[in-house]
This record gives C-alpha cells, structure tokens and sequence, in this order.
C-alpha cells in the first residue's frame, strides 16, 4: 500500500546498520542506505519522536538445517555506526533474533511512550528489517517501511520483501515521503 499518512505517535526503528553488518557486501550502495537511515533519524529526532537503533549480537537457540556460522566476529562488529549519530535520547536494543520485538523489551518501551506507529529501515531486507516488520504488525503497530533505507545481500529477498510481504503488513514509501509526512509536533 502507498504511503498514506503518519500516526502523530511514530517512532522509527533502525535495523542492524553496525559495523559488522554494513561491511558485508549489500546489493544497493550502503551509503546509500546509510545516508537515508540517518535523514529519517534526524528528522525524527528533530521532531522529538523516538528513535530506536537496533544491533543484533548472537543468533536464537534453535536447531535449523542449515549449519551454524562458526565466523570469529572482530573487535567493534556489533558497534552502531557512527553516521547514524547515535543520542542519548535514543532507544538502544540489542537483539539475538531476526526481529527486533521477539525476546527484547521493546514492545514495552515503545507503548509506555504512547507509540502507535512504527517507520522502520536498515538491513538485511529479508531477515532482520522483514522480522521486525512481522513483529511490530502483530503487536498491533501501524507500520510503514522506507524503501530505500534498506538493502540486502540477496536481491531476491530484497524484492519479494518489497513486493509480496510489505504490502501485506502497511505502507512502503522514500524516507522523503516519510519526512514530508512526519507530524509537526512531538509526543
């Protein structure tokens, strides 16, 4: 669905946009990504909405079939980038599973603020952004997905996320569009 309108009580998470992540290699330009994350988190933050910076630090238990990654993680891997411009108002959530809602307190966090709606960005596309779109959908957020704030490392994923799944779960639009609708004043 095109994006139509903001909540007044909108917070925007941003997904897995750490050191260790952003130097995998993305199939759109992460600068690029990075650049529209951090245009989302100043307009949010100018504003006086939350802002959540998301890392993920670990995997969830659980048997797969598909063999656990065995990679030593170097110094500063779950570091938050620094063009994110992290504040002390922001909302720090470190995760050990796809999305950002399952086994964090951020469900919590979000609604003792009064949230309604949720903007989210970052990567991968297809994993941590879509869990965490997934999962704020069925805790009854209103969501919003910006495009291009988001990339992956699969191009398929990517676009069956776009194309099949975010319609499903709210509204897509340019970090532009979502600025241009952000509400003129704070919760």
């Amino acid at each position: 669905m095109a994006l139509s309108t903001l909540d007044p009580n909108t917070a925007l998470i941003v997904v897995d946009l750490q050191k260790g992540i952003v130097a995998l290699p993305t199939i759109h330009p992460i600068a690029d990504v990075v650049g529209h994350a951090r245009a989302l988190a100043d307009a949010f933050r100018a504003r006086g909405l939350p802002v959540v910076l998301v890392n993920v630090a670990g995997r969830a238990p659980g048997r797969t079939e598909q063999p656990p990654a065995r990679m030593a993680t170097p110094d500063g891997w779950t570091d938050l980038i620094p063009e994110l411009d992290r504040q002390a108002g922001d909302i720090v959530v470190t995760k050990r599973t796809w999305g950002a809602f399952a086994s964090t307190d951020l469900e919590a966090r979000l609604k003792a603020l009064g949230v309604t709606q949720v903007v989210i960005a970052g990567v991968a596309t297809g994993t941590g952004v879509e869990a965490t779109a997934r999962q704020a959908y069925e805790q009854g957020f209103n969501v919003t997905l910006a495009i291009d704030a988001m990339t992956d490392m699969r191009p398929e994923a990517h676009d069956y996320s776009i194309g099949h799944v975010f319609p499903r779960l709210g509204e897509t639009g340019t970090s532009r569009e979502i600025v241009d609708l952000l509400p003129a004043r704070s919760i």
